[in-house]
This record gives C-alpha cells, structure tokens and sequence, in this order.
C-alpha cells in the first residue's frame, strides 16, 4: 500500500503577523494535513521572497505533529556548508519532520545575479553543492576539490538522527539524471501524469547508471488548485493569482492546475499516485485561507481513500 501524504503551500505565509501564522497552522495540524510546505526565493522579480529553510522552521516549531519541505530551495544561489548547518538545526528541532526539496531556479535571472552566480553555472553548482551538503549531514570531515567549491576539513555536528530526505525538482533530462545520480526522489510541477511517470523512471535509470541504490524513493508533486463547489467560481480564485506570480496567462498552466471541488482535485490527483507519486503540495485558492486548508484535507480524506492509503 502506497502512503501518499497531502499538505498545503500557504501563499504569503512571510506576510502574516505571528499569531495569525501559528493560528493557520494549529488549525491545518487539526484538520489532518501531513505538512504545510514553504517555497523559497531571495528576490523574486519586484524583490519578493521569502527564506524556505526560515519558513519550515517557523512551522515546525508551533506543529506538534506535521511535517513541512521546501518547494523548491533554491540551493545553488547559497554556499552548501551554511545550508548544511541549518538542516543540522531544522534535524535537531524536528527529526524526522523534514524533507528538502532543492531546484536550480532561473525564471528570474536577475534573482541569480544578484546572489552572487552566474545563471550558466546553476547547474553545475547544484551537483556540487548537493554532493557537500549530503556528505556534510552525516557529520564526517568532508574534502571536496570543485569548479565551484573547494572544501578541507568541514565538518557540522551533530548529524541528524534521521536522515533529511533530498529531493530534486525540475523537469530537464539534466534535472532527472541529477535527481537520480544525488537525490532520494524528484519533485515535480506542472506535468501529466504520464510525464510524471516518465521522470521517475528517467530517475531511477541514472541512479542505476551510476551504480547507486535508493531503498525507498519520495517523490513529490506541486500543484496549484481553485477550490468550490461551482468550477467556474474556482476558476476566478486561481487564474488571476497564477497569472500575476508568474507573469503568464493561466491558460498556459490550466490543464496542470484544477478548478473544482475537493472531488475534483482529488480525482485529479489519483493517476500522479500510480504514476509513483507519494507527496502533494496543494497551492490552494479559494475565499479565505481557512476555507484552502480545509479544502486541501477534503482532498487528502477523498485521495487516500480513492488509493486505499
């Protein structure tokens, strides 16, 4: 039996005063959801962001019981031994409670240079910085000679009693073959479901290409939603919203990003779980933001049960 684990990605969850942000979480931990997720930018087109390791510890240190993860951490614009102290930190405050999900970013290059890195390099910094920080985490002196670090004797401890899973978004062939060669899964947006089985097995194929074996994999999914009854009113929550952030008409994500009730998104969401799918991140829009949480754990109940989870 597949375990398949649903949550929600608050937007502008930076925004909020502290207790109207711990209220939403107490009432998400309530409701059921497995974990409220955090995106991550530094500067993002007009400046806006919002630190993603940050975020998760600002709701792992009021959830008694959920989980959260970072969809995506933008790795590559940060040196690996700082980001490796901080899931050191994240690992001691909720062991087990974590997953980090990576990705190179680059939809704003501006966001890139500022940080310091060459958007050409994105790539190539990620593989190394993924190789430190998964070597850093099991608290051994780490050396490492690279392009674009250059490490003697680093070290962060305690290492985490229970491994922080790695997981690898992005949806290039480079992005799957890096999922597999140093990643525990991959973290997928706006595909098919076919696609989406398609990138796990690419997955699973370059982690055999390089000998490596991964017991149990974690992939995950993020998927922007419009919540009510009528489809049409659902719609109108999600289209404007998606069409300002990213600057492009929500046509253009429609067939990927549902609109309906909770029956809807949850039947939406059953191939992605054949597909090898066992973590939904629901970008949820509706009237209020209790109004999203709920609905995200009404698709949760009606998935799981479509899934016998």
């Amino acid at each position: 039996m597949t375990t398949v684990n649903v949550g929600c990605i608050l937007l502008g969850m930076s925004t909020l005063e502290g207790s109207r942000r711990r209220s939403l979480i107490g009432l998400a931990e309530r409701c059921g959801l497995d974990h409220v997720a955090v995106g991550d930018h530094v500067s993002f087109v007009v400046g806006a962001g919002f630190d993603g390791l940050l975020g998760a510890t600002s709701i792992l240190s009021v959830a008694e019981r959920m989980s959260s993860n970072t969809a995506v951490y933008l790795l590559p614009l940060r040196h690996p031994v700082a980001v490796a102290r901080q899931l050191g930190d994240i690992a001691g405050l909720a062991p087990g409670r974590f997953v980090f999900g990576v990705g190179i970013g680059g939809e704003d290059p501006h966001e890139v240079e500022i940080c310091g890195v060459d958007p050409r390099t994105r790539g190539r910094r990620m593989d190394e910085a993924l190789q430190i920080v998964r070597q850093l985490l099991t608290g051994e002196p780490v050396d490492f000679q690279g392009t674009h670090f250059t490490l003697r004797a680093a070290q962060i401890v305690p290492a985490p009693t229970v491994p922080i899973p790695i997981v690898v978004g992005g949806r290039s062939d480079a992005a799957l073959r890096r999922a597999g060669r140093f990643g525990d899964g991959w973290f997928g947006i706006w595909v098919s479901a076919a696609r989406y089985g398609q990138s796990v097995q690419a997955m699973e194929a370059a982690a055999e290409d390089v000998g490596r074996v991964v017991p149990s994999w974690l992939n995950a999914l993020n998927v922007w939603v419009g919540i009510d009854e009528n489809p049409a009113v659902a719609r109108q929550y999600v289209a404007p919203v998606m069409t300002s952030f990213y600057g492009i008409p929500y046509e253009r994500f429609e067939r990927w990003s549902p609109a309906g009730p909770a029956e809807h998104i949850a039947e939406f969401l059953v191939p992605y779980v054949e597909a090898g799918c066992q973590v939904f991140n629901l970008i949820v829009n509706g009237p209020t933001r209790e109004q999203e949480i709920e609905a995200a754990a009404e698709v949760r109940r009606l998935l799981r049960a479509a899934v016998g989870s």
